[in-house]
Parts: C-alpha cells; structure tokens; sequence
C-alpha cells in the first residue's frame, strides 16, 4: 500500500515508518520542517511538506493513497491552555483526510488517548467516551466520528498516556524532570495508569491498517494498570530523593500540568485487540523501561 502518515516524524511516527518499510509499503510522511522532512527522507519516505492546517495538502495527499495513519496533533498548543485550539484543527484535519478517502474501503486509522476512559475501572475496547462540549472530550467526539463514516475502513487506536521508550521526552520524562527539580518523587492516591513500547505501538498501527475491520475500536495496551506510586518509588530510587504522597493541590506545584494526570486512575485492557489481531507486545514494561529516563 501507499501509506500517508501525519505526525511521521514524531515519537511513535518515527517508530512506525520504519515498520512499514519493513512490511512492503510505500511511505508519504507530512513533515512541517526541513528536519522533519530530511529524517523521513533518510529513513526512505516520501515527504509531503506542510502543516495540519494545509486542508487542500491533507486532502491531496489521502487521496493518493491507499491508505492513512493519523498521528499528529498539536501537542504543543494543547499544553500551553489551547486544548480546545488543537482539537479543533485535528477535528478539520481529520474531516478533509476522511472526505479524500470517500467511499472506497481504503483504510483510516486515527490516534486516540485512554487516560480518563473509565475512571477508577479497567476500560475497555468497547468503552466509549463521554460526548459534552468539554474541550477535553473534543478529540473522543472527532473519534467516535470517525466510526460512523461509511464507505472507510476506519479503526480508533487508543494509546496510554505513556507510550514509552529510549529517546522519549513525553510525560515520564517530564515527570523524572521535575521530580529531580522538586526533591521528591510524588503521587496521588492510588493512580494507575496503562503504557506500552514505542515499538509495540508501532506494531499495532500497521497491524490496524492492514486488517482492522471497519468500526474497530483498538488498545494499544501492554501494562493495564502500573500503579503510579510504584512509578514514584523507582523514580526516587534513581534519582535518591524521598517518595512522597501528595493531594492534588501539591502535585499543582511540583509538576503543573501534569498534576491531574498523575492523579488520574486510568487502567484499561487490550484482551479484545489481542485477540482480534493477533498483537502481543513484546517490548519492556514500564517500570523496567524506566532506566532510559534517569541517567
């Protein structure tokens, strides 16, 4: 297939078009700068040029091909008080990838987030998120959108909040930063969340483009539910400063946006994803894969 992947630079992009390769695909990366697009030419993709807010580009580019994986998203504005901003532009994104593929079968795959599926349970593929007008229940209305388009063969792949490996700077790396900052390794209460590799993420997004039915709902799920207070201890331990339980109030402090997530107690399975595409990860879990962020 000729695959075009937004966000094919990134974290799990980089990880993914390298797969694809491997698998026999031909690759078109979206990059929206020069060094995003000489690291897809160097791994052997096409490079398209431009940004989430390129419509007619987006629009171009799904048409000529097979098939799409949608990774990107505007984390940098959504991090920064424009979560309603970014999820409004991938909802745009997502509509004109969508409206290129049109009515022929060819294959969408969209990435979703898990944290704050169900609450305080494990979550399941067959969880569905709320639908308010919360900014944050934005991109799980864009999802379930995607679900009910006739005429693709579109899957949602839901990734943990942690999808973890050598060279991540997302959440745990945040989280290692600014515990070595505060002199503590906090948590709240009793948080669980889910995590997978980089590289089993990578995995499952090929396995959805080549054979998730249309409607899928998939978890890419290796850990359900690490207790993060068992985070905090190994980070305390790398680091050697003490582990602390803290309210929400202090985490606000020590770690800012990233205090309601640490607070959040998110587990979720991927028993039907593993039985419906054959996936098993085989990458280290999180705590074992903590080392790569405390040298």
């Amino acid at each position: 297939m000729r695959v075009f992947v937004t966000g094919a630079s990134g974290w799990i992009g980089s990880a993914l078009v390298p797969e694809l390769l491997a698998k026999g695909h031909d690759v078109v990366g979206l990059a929206r700068s020069d060094a995003s697009a000489e690291a897809l030419g160097r791994a052997g993709a096409e490079v398209v040029r431009g940004t989430l807010d390129d419509l007619g580009l987006l629009r171009e580019a799904a048409a000529a091909s097979d098939g799409v994986v949608h990774l990107a998203f505007k984390h940098d504005v959504a991090f920064s008080g424009g979560f309603a901003e970014a999820a409004g532009a991938d909802r745009a994104a997502v509509e004109a990838l969508v409206g290129a593929l049109g009515t022929t079968g060819r294959p969408f795959v969209l990435a979703s987030g898990l944290l704050g599926l169900a609450p305080g349970r494990v979550g399941t593929e067959r969880d569905l998120p709320g639908t308010s007008e919360s900014p944050l229940h934005r991109r799980a209305q864009t999802a379930r959108w995607v679900l009910e388009q006739p005429g693709v063969r579109a899957s949602v792949l839901r990734l943990p909040p942690t999808v973890h490996g050598a060279g991540d700077n997302g959440f745990i790396a945040f989280y290692v930063a600014a515990s070595r900052a505060a002199g503590h390794a906090g948590y709240v209460g009793e948080a669980r969340w889910p995590a997978v590799h980089r590289s089993d993420a990578a995995r499952l997004f090929v396995l959805a483009l080549e054979r998730a039915p249309a409607g899928s709902v998939l978890h890419a799920v290796q850990d359900e539910g690490v207790p993060f207070r068992d985070v905090a201890e190994a980070v305390g331990k790398g680091l050697d400063v003490p582990v602390a339980s803290l309210s929400p109030e202090e985490a606000a402090v020590s770690y800012s946006w990233l205090a309601p997530m640490i607070a959040a107690d998110s587990p979720a399975s991927s028993a039907l994803t593993r039985e419906a595409l054959s996936w098993e990860p085989t990458g280290p879990g999180l705590l074992e894969d903590l080392v790569h962020y405390l040298g």
